[in-house]
């Protein structure tokens, strides 16, 4: 049980403050996560790991001469904003261009992708190496498909190594690449973990089994089996990767044999005995292994085994002295620049020019701001039960994210609200920091979906059922643009295009807008119960879909809550 904690809300906030103070010959702290203190020569290229805390000494721990060059950190297990993204990868940047490296979840790819377009917009070049090392996530021939997890480690360590030697930015790239395509892990776990503020688990492993194929983020395993001895667990780990081996390349590799947070260096020692003797028995040469924990998921109880297959150059990358807070090997000396006052520690922000809205504007923009009130005391009210939904197949952190992103959008919309704006700037501004504090999937998604609305708002007039039906379609389009996904996939899209249509078509049949949006509402509702029958096709769910059968998913769950707290407000507002 993870029992430490001020505010579970700041529980990421705290963390990284106190890291920083504890490491400060390493790391400084900018917004949105850490970067070294000390700048690595002009010219070098910056790479920048990053996901949800939770994974220490992932991704923070590593950052350092021979390591990383910054950390992007999101709240636990979420991926992090796009905008925090965007800030540490402008602080990390050398000259030399950013790559990012982080594993395989909807959410850091939405998140990192938009950080990279948005960098390359300010001149900087910028590229995602995404890492797909977990065998159990997808079957072979969909490797695209398969989660990033302790392969990270392997992956950022050669980036960083090719980095630090000198490699120019396309070859940074290659050797990551060419590292994750040589990578491969399976993990299992005996307990699941505490998220900061929770009194359960987001699962258990029934007494006497153990979970086969967890992921990182507290998904619990794709199976379940007996719980074996140390001996019968090395050749299930060991047999289950060699059985991913990497066709006509040498049986060298490194090793990593990975503890989750809960189980001791001495029971991993029991089991590197049986399976460094069953990898030599097979013919595979171990170089330079690691056991040991070096991506965690909290206080999560298991282990897995990762190998990459090695050629000379990939090697000596991982063999390269590194000097960071949680990971040292050789002696790592490295030509870097003090930090100075002209060094830019975050991204610049544009100020948004305010403009005054007529008073029809204002009125709009005043009923805005009154169901973002409504939507975020209804999510903050459903924490628990969304994230008791998200954990059945999923990490949890639902109801966590909704309750930072719409308190965020909150604070956000009062502030521009009270400069006279009409009600575009203020879905915008509530979008944009939905988006910066929920972090992961849903964040991006709930961030594209207010702007789009906003857009469709008018600000010299009143706003009409007609608007209110195009805004809603503009937020739809936004967020399958966005997020991928289409009906049936298990996502807040089963809920939202359901919603869209209803809507439209009341709105069509003559409905005022405040009695269109109300039974749209009671649409999604019903559609979002529905989803209980759907297995999921996208997102962090998918590897374990069986398991959300029978569940409704807390996306299209926390939109339907959301939409109904928004028709109470319009009909006591009398919207036309």
């Amino acid at each position: 049980m993870t029992r430490l904690y001020d505010d579970p809300a700041s529980f990421t906030e705290d963390m990284v403050a106190g890291f920083v103070a504890a490491h400060p010959g390493h790391v400084r702290a900018v917004p949105g996560g850490v970067v070294r203190s000390r700048r690595a020569r002009r010219g070098k290229v910056a790479v920048v790991t990053g996901g949800g805390s939770g994974h220490y000494p992932a991704f923070c721990g590593v950052v350092g001469p021979g390591f990383a060059d910054g950390a992007v950190i999101g709240n636990i297990f979420t991926s992090p904003s796009s905008e925090d993204a965007y800030s540490v990868g402008r602080a990390a940047d050398n000259g030399g261009g950013v790559v990012f490296s982080f594993g395989n979840y909807a959410g850091d790819n939405m998140h990192f992708g938009l950080a990279v377009e948005r960098l390359e917009r300010a001149g900087i070049r910028a590229h995602n190496v995404v890492v797909t090392d977990d065998i159990a996530s997808a079957p072979a021939e969909e490797r695209a498909k398969r989660r990033g997890v302790v392969g990270d480690f392997v992956v950022f360590k050669i980036a960083s190594a090719a980095a630090e030697e000198g490699y120019d930015f396309d070859e940074v790239v290659r050797v990551a690449e060419h590292a994750n395509h040589r990578t491969r892990s399976l993990g299992v776990a005996f307990d699941g973990c505490t998220l900061p503020g929770q009194r359960e688990a987001l699962f258990h492993v029934p007494q006497g089994k153990m979970g086969l194929g967890l992921g990182i983020h507290g998904e619990p395993g794709v199976s379940e089996r007996d719980m074996p001895s140390a001996s019968e667990l090395a050749k299930i780990l060991v047999d289950g990767v060699l059985a991913e081996a990497p066709e006509g390349v040498p049986p060298r590799v490194t090793a990593i044999l990975n503890g989750l947070g809960a189980t001791k260096y001495e029971e991993l020692f029991v089991v590197w005995a049986t399976a460094s003797r069953l990898l030599a028995e097979a013919g595979v040469e171990v170089v330079e292994p690691e056991v040991g924990e070096l991506v965690t998921s909290l206080d999560m109880a298991g282990c897995s085994l990762t190998l990459t297959w090695l050629d000379p150059e990939l090697e000596r990358l991982w063999s390269a002295p590194a000097d960071t807070p949680a990971y040292r090997k050789g002696n790592a000396v490295t030509v870097s620049e003090p930090d100075s006052a002209e060094v830019v520690e975050s991204a610049p922000v544009d100020e948004p020019v305010v403009v005054v809205a007529p008073e029809e504007g204002q009125a709009t923009a005043a009923t805005v701001v009154r169901a973002l009130h409504s939507v975020a005391d209804v999510l903050r009210a459903a924490e628990d039960e969304l994230g008791r939904l998200d954990a059945i197949a999923g990490d949890g952190d639902h109801g966590r994210g909704m309750t930072k992103g719409s308190s965020a959008a909150v604070e956000a919309a009062d502030a521009v609200v009270a400069q006279g704006v009409g009600p575009s700037a203020v879905l915008v501004a509530a979008g944009d920091a939905w988006a910066a504090k929920a972090g992961g999937t849903s964040g991006a998604l709930w961030g594209a979906a207010l702007r789009s609305f906003g857009d469709l708002l008018p600000d010299h007039r009143p706003a009409t059922a007609e608007d209110l039906a195009a805004g809603a379609a503009a937020a739809l389009n936004a967020v399958q643009r966005l997020g991928r996904a289409e009906a049936g996939d298990k996502t807040l899209v089963d809920a939202l295009i359901p919603f869209v249509e209803a809507l439209r078509s009341a709105v069509a049949d003559g409905s005022r807008g405040r009695d269109a949006w109300q039974q749209a509402a009671r649409e999604a509702t019903r559609a979002a119960e529905r989803t209980a029958e759907l297995t999921p096709r996208t997102g962090r769910a998918r590897p374990l879909a069986e398991r959300s059968v029978g569940t409704p998913d807390p996306g299209a769950t926390s939109l339907a809550l959301a939409l109904n707290e928004i028709a109470g407000v319009l009909t006591g507002e009398g919207a036309r």
